[in-house]
């Protein structure tokens, strides 16, 4: 049981200082001057910093990802410690353009060690190749009967992706709705989007014939096709940026799609631990960068304090519509009774300066408390 007190949970009235509760991994109470008289209770002074709810990132290669240039490029697996450090306690593991050296076996597995570490993790079967990868044989099956499996992962609009016909994605994506009709997941298709000729063109041919819902397709990368996500999103289709290791060049993208789109239909992940390679335009690769879950929190802040955006916005992409777009709005993404205890305090500079994981303290004053098991 945890007690945090004086802390200020509403960024739009900074005035207002308040308490949390915390019990059994949820929150069970928030309010001024709580004082539960129970045995075994932890307290800790919140020293009026800002509470937010942990973020939630649905693009992480938790395995690693690259590969774009021979077996030494292959990026190495996500650890505990860097969720942590990044405020990060909800994760979506998938694969890349290497479902060769990885494999969706693999993928759930790293998920399993993940939850078993104290985070919320779920994963993607499939990869960037058609057909698509899987454990079970069919994706449907993938997402019915994998507890941590709710949607798939494929490629369009990019020279390493198997080039889809329109009939490949809808057979792919009732695949993957019907999955999630029968278990109760959100049954999603994510879409790398690469910087090819088509764009979005293939997703809005399909929306224009064909009676599959537009919350099937989550396009991600969008920064690369900011006209065509702006139109979708219109449509009421979620679009789903990605960070860049400054944080900068996201955050001016993202204060612009906020003014020409839904903000609740706006979300933002990381593409940690995946190669960013840059191409020449002979798709010859120049060089490669790797993603950082950190670059999420560094994107928030920039917004807030270079972009003028308010903080209860900029959290936005990255709680409460991200949770509303995997169906987790009843118990992630808000700092209210009820929900998972997933919180972190920001200081007066918004530096992460503590991170709290199902109730559980993972990093106090920026120190790391919890790491993987095989971590230094």
């Amino acid at each position: 049981m945890l007690l945090i007190k004086n802390i200020r949970i509403d960024p739009e009235n900074p005035a207002e200082v308040s308490d949390i509760f915390i019990a059994g991994g949820k929150i069970q109470a928030v309010g001024t001057k709580l004082a539960p008289d129970l045995p075994n209770l932890t307290i800790i002074d919140g020293d009026g910093r800002t509470a937010v709810p942990g973020y939630i990132d649905q693009h992480v290669h938790i395995l690693g990802g690259g590969g774009e240039s021979g077996f030494a490029s292959r990026v190495p697996e996500l650890q505990l410690s860097e969720c942590v450090r990044g405020g990060v306690s909800t994760v979506v593991g998938l694969l890349g353009t290497d479902s060769l050296t990885r494999s969706v076996e693999n993928l759930v597995a790293k998920t399993k060690a993940l939850k078993s570490e104290g985070l919320t993790a779920f994963c993607l079967t499939g990869a960037y190749e058609f057909p698509s990868p899987t454990l079970t044989g069919t994706v449907k099956k993938d997402i019915a009967f994998i507890d941590e499996v709710i949607g798939v992962k494929i490629a369009i609009a990019d020279h390493r992706s198997s080039n889809l016909a329109k009939g490949d994605l809808i057979r792919l994506a009732s695949q993957a709705r019907l999955g999630g009709i029968i278990s109760g997941k959100p049954g999603i298709v994510h879409l790398h989007v690469g910087s090819g000729k088509r764009g979005l063109g293939l997703l809005f041919d399909i929306l224009e014939t064909e009676d599959l819902p537009i919350s099937v397709f989550r396009p991600t990368h969008v920064g690369r096709v900011f006209a065509d996500a702006v139109r979708f999103a219109g449509m009421g289709g979620y679009i789903d940026f990605t960070a860049d290791e400054g944080g900068g060049e996201t955050a001016r993208m993202l204060a612009r799609a906020f003014e020409q789109a839904p903000v609740d239909r706006i979300t933002l992940s990381t593409d940690s631990n995946g190669s960013i390679p840059k191409w020449n335009d002979r798709k010859e690769l120049l060089r490669m960068g790797v993603g950082q879950i950190s670059s999420m929190h560094r994107t928030v802040k920039t917004l807030v304090e270079e972009c003028g955006v308010p903080l209860s916005m900029a959290l936005r992409p990255v709680t409460t519509s991200v949770a509303k777009a995997l169906g987790l709005a009843d118990r992630k993404g808000c700092l209210a009774v009820g929900y998972d205890a997933d919180l972190n305090l920001l200081d007066d500079r918004l530096s992460l300066s503590m991170v709290v994981t199902g109730g559980t303290v993972m990093m106090d004053g920026g120190r790391v408390l919890r790491k993987g098991m095989f971590e230094p």
